[in-house]
C-alpha cells in the first residue's frame, strides 16, 4: 500500500525526516519555535527598578517634638476641725481614688470627738487625707487632708512641710474648732484661705460675722463653699493657690 501524505505537507523523501520537521510542518526557521501567547506582540520589557522620588531622603530627617515638662508639683494642706469636711473635700476633687485612713468611732470617743450634732459621721481620720488634681499642662496640685482631733497635732509639722498654701474649712456652727488650725498656719507663716463649709446648702452666719468672731485680718480670704461639690471645691483652692503665688512673688521681690 502506497504511503500518505498529508497535502499540508512538503513533498519529502518517504521515509525522511524533512516532511516531519518544524520547519516543512509550520513554515518556521529552525531553531525558531511557535509563537506562544498574544501573537505578533514582543515580550513585555521587565519593570525597571525601584528609585526615590526626586529630593526625598536628601534633606535631614524631621526634627522631633522634646517631651512636655511635667506638671510643677504643688503641696496644699486641707485642715479644720473636727467633722467640719476636710476629708469629704479631698475626696470630692482628687481625680484619683483618695487615700484615706479613716477609723470607726467607739465610745472611748464620746465626750472627746464631738462632730456636731448635724452631723452622721461614724468614722474619723487618724493620719491623714491625699488626692491629687491637674490644673493645667504645667501645675497639678497634692493635697493633704490633717486630722482634726488634738491628739493628733503632733503630725502637724510634718504634713506643713514643703506646703505652699492651706484651705482651712470651717463649719459655721462651730466655730471654735477651727482656732487651732488658723493658729497653727499664722505662727508657720504659711498662706492660708479659710472656707466655710455650707452644710445643707446653708450658713449658721454670714460671712462678715464669722471673720469677726475668727479675727482674721481683711489680707486672709474667706470664701463659702461646698465640700461635697467638685466645682465649689475647685474654686476654694483656685484662691488658695492665688494666694500662695501671691506670696511667692512678693518674697521673690523683697
Amino acid at each position: 500500500m502506497d504511503s500518505v501524505r498529508s497535502p499540508e505537507w512538503p513533498v519529502a523523501p518517504l521515509g525522511g525526516l524533512a516532511g516531519n520537521s518544524a520547519a516543512a510542518r509550520y513554515g518556521t526557521s529552525p531553531g525558531a519555535g511557535p509563537t506562544l501567547g498574544r501573537t505578533g506582540q514582543p515580550p513585555a520589557a521587565p519593570p525597571p527598578p525601584y528609585r526615590l522620588p526626586t529630593g526625598a531622603g536628601s534633606g535631614p530627617p524631621p526634627a522631633h517634638r522634646p517631651p512636655a515638662a511635667p506638671p510643677v508639683p504643688v503641696k496644699i494642706l486641707v485642715a479644720g476641725g473636727f467633722g467640719v469636711g476636710k476629708t469629704t473635700t479631698v475626696g470630692a476633687i482628687s481625680e484619683i481614688a483618695p487615700l484615706t485612713t479613716e477609723a470607726e468611732m467607739t465610745s472611748a470617743g464620746i465626750g472627746v470627738d464631738d462632730p456636731g450634732s448635724r452631723s452622721a459621721k461614724t468614722t474619723t481620720t487618724v493620719a491623714m487625707d491625699f488626692g491629687c488634681v491637674t490644673i493645667d499642662r504645667s501645675l497639678k496640685l497634692y493635697l493633704f487632708g490633717t486630722p482634726g482631733q488634738a491628739r493628733f497635732g503632733f503630725m502637724w509639722d510634718d504634713l506643713a512641710r514643703g506646703a505652699l498654701g492651706a484651705l482651712v474649712v470651717v463649719d459655721s456652727a462651730r466655730l471654735d474648732d477651727c482656732f487651732p488650725a488658723i493658729d497653727f498656719f499664722e505662727r508657720a507663716g504659711l498662706p492660708f484661705v479659710v472656707g466655710v463649709n455650707a452644710f445643707d446648702g446653708r450658713l449658721a452666719l454670714e460671712l462678715g460675722e464669722i471673720r469677726w468672731a475668727l479675727t482674721i485680718g481683711d489680707h486672709v480670704p474667706l470664701v463659702q463653699f461646698d465640700a461635697r461639690d467638685r466645682l465649689s471645691v475647685r474654686d476654694a483652692l483656685l484662691v488658695v493657690l492665688d494666694r500662695a503665688l501671691d506670696r511667692a512673688t512678693r518674697d521673690r521681690r523683697a
